[in-house]
């Protein structure tokens, strides 16, 4: 693993650093060694995230860390998901003060720091790597679905959710670590650049593939996966939902990822799409959305829970009246972890091997 810092600055707090929130969770592709936020600085990462301290420090600054660390760091992670993905001039300035620092960058926005030639120039001057994780494949690497998805005979689950910022890459880290905590060879397809950044060895970045090539490239790394790997059970991150009217995604991995279930990620509190409140489109309940999925072809498992803007009674409460009427699992993947879901995958798996 490299050592790496990220960069927050201001936003260590905000839904808008999830992809520093998947990283201080777990990561095995680099070492965090720190977290660069003016706003929490002095104070652990981890006990701002969810009050669970993880021994990474937050500095004001990157020279402040370069100072004070005892360690170097190889990477600075851009841990922000900005307006419309752009690197806005103030995030530019840091990313040119990391180069300076001599740390590479590490970057999941849409926005490439390598097209930046000024930070750019100043990595190739200084023999530092720029890591732009979004940048799509080349033509010869793509993949089209060719229906050799019915190869792979273990156990397929896609983690789906009714908006986007859910938690759904949690959701799946969560059940492929639990899973592989009672005994069974569990793997994870990443389909963000959050996921690669945690180093899943097998998926792609969905939004940065072209439409022709996603349910080929989510086949082939499914296939990959289950070729190379042989596990009991495959569990493939969710992206959108399939009413999100600013970008719908689920058919995918239902239909061309020929996913056996789906585990459902929902949020009672929010009413509207994310982003999108000033649009009349709401959220679906979660027994029009299982009906959907099911129309799709796949049943739901089980029901996750992101209890954002809600009290944790609030939302067992939530999760006990929903569980009565669904007859499915509902869980708080955050709050009671997913272990109670593991004996669904081992049923799954039992049948699978008949």
């Amino acid at each position: 693993m490299d050592n790496a810092i990220i960069l927050t600055e201001g936003y260590l707090d905000t839904i808008n650093a999830k992809t520093a929130h998947g990283l201080l969770r777990g990561t095995e592709r680099f070492r965090i060694l720190g977290v660069i936020d003016s706003k929490h600085a002095g104070k652990d990462a981890g006990e701002v995230l969810d009050g669970k301290r993880r021994n990474i420090p937050v500095y004001a600054s990157i020279p402040e860390f370069v100072q004070k660390s005892s360690e170097k760091a190889k990477y600075c992670i851009v841990g922000v998901a900005t307006k419309g993905g752009v690197i806005p001039d103030s995030l530019r300035a840091l990313l040119r003060q990391a180069l300076e620092n001599n740390l590479g960058i590490v970057n999941g926005l849409h926005d490439y720091v390598s097209d930046h030639e000024d930070l750019a120039s100043l990595a190739r001057e200084r023999g530092l790597e720029i890591i732009d994780v979004r940048k799509p494949k080349k033509f010869k690497d793509l993949h089209f679905w060719n229906g050799k998805i019915k190869e792979v005979t273990c156990v397929k689950i896609a983690v789906l959710g009714t908006d986007c910022a859910l938690g759904k890459r949690t959701t799946t880290r969560f059940l492929t670590e639990a899973m592989r905590k009672a005994g069974y060879k569990a793997e994870m397809i990443y389909t963000g650049q959050t996921g690669w950044m945690q180093g899943a060895k097998y998926g792609f970045i969905f939004d940065s593939t072209l439409n022709d090539f996603i349910s080929g490239e989510m086949e082939h790394a499914v296939w990959e996966c289950f070729k190379n790997e042989n596990p009991d059970i495959i569990f493939i991150e969710g992206q959108s939902s399939l009413r999100n009217p600013s970008g719908p995604a689920g058919a995918e991995w239902i239909v061309s990822a020929d996913a056996d279930a789906v585990v459902l990620q929902h949020n009672p509190a929010r009413k509207q799409y994310k982003d999108l409140e000033y649009y009349p489109a709401y959220l679906p309940d979660v027994k029009d959305e299982i009906a959907l999925i099911r129309i799709y072809g796949a049943p739901t498992a089980a029901i996750t829970v992101n209890t954002m803007k809600m009290t944790t009674e609030e939302a067992k409460a939530w999760a006990s009246q929903h569980e009565a009427e669904l007859h499915i699992p509902v869980v708080l993947p955050l709050e009671e972890g997913v272990d109670r879901l593991v004996p669904v995958f081992e049923n799954m798996i039992r049948n699978k091997r008949k």
